[in-house]
């Protein structure tokens, strides 16, 4: 699971310290598996914390010349999938990314 913060937050922190955030505030724990994203207040960095099974992983990027696409700054958390996440560290629009539409299978006989 990856997950997004949409409210800015401050760059200075590290690793423990953005997990920490993400497990008391967004309730979202990255020592269990999840992949928090965070974004500073200029829009044009990221960093991403999540636990890979051996060690608190930060992954940071900051994008020359422009910025990245967020979500409006609302207080909250929301989902994001693989694909959206790699077009997000692209720097392209990735709101315009959605997965197909599967529909429920029958039940069998």
């Amino acid at each position: 699971m990856i997950y997004v913060a949409t409210q800015p937050v401050d760059f200075r922190k590290g690793a423990e310290g953005l997990a920490l955030l993400a497990k008391e505030t967004l309730g979202h724990d990255p020592m269990k598996g999840v992949a928090v994203v965070f974004r500073a207040k200029r829009a044009d960095r990221v960093k991403i914390v999540v636990w890979d099974g051996t060690g608190l992983v930060m992954y940071w990027k900051r994008l020359d010349g422009s910025g990245f696409k967020w979500p409006p700054i609302v207080a909250g958390v929301m989902r994001m999938n693989a694909a959206q996440l790699s077009a997000l560290l692209a720097g392209m629009d990735w709101t315009r990314m959605h997965a197909p539409r599967i529909p429920q299978p029958k039940a069998l006989a």
